[in-house]
């Protein structure tokens, strides 16, 4: 995926705003089923954010680094434990500015 500017980050920061985590990574970390429902939810949202429950921040950052890479997204935006991840779909449901 290609590098977005800083323009777009802030627009999809703004439009992240509202949402809730719709996927909680816990426990065991970013298992395989983590990544199927994540990767499920981007495909139909675009823009989501995850909820990452540890209290290990380079543990968190490492979780946070696998899921991107596992479902070939782009990290937005971090705060606390939440993070929101961006992948567009075929759709382009979001239209984020060039």
């Amino acid at each position: 995926m290609k590098k977005l500017t800083s323009r777009q980050i802030k627009y999809l920061r703004g439009q992240a705003h509202h949402l809730n985590p719709v996927v909680i990574v816990g426990q065991y970390g970013v298992t395989e089923a983590v990544l199927r429902e994540v990767e499920t939810t981007l495909n139909f949202h675009e823009l989501i954010k995850v909820q990452i429950r540890c209290d290990d921040q380079m543990e968190m950052r490492d979780m946070m680094d696998r899921l991107t890479d596992g479902v070939k997204a782009t990290l937005v935006q971090v705060i606390g434990h939440k993070a929101v991840l961006y992948r567009p779909s075929a759709e382009k449901k979001i239209r984020i500015p060039v």
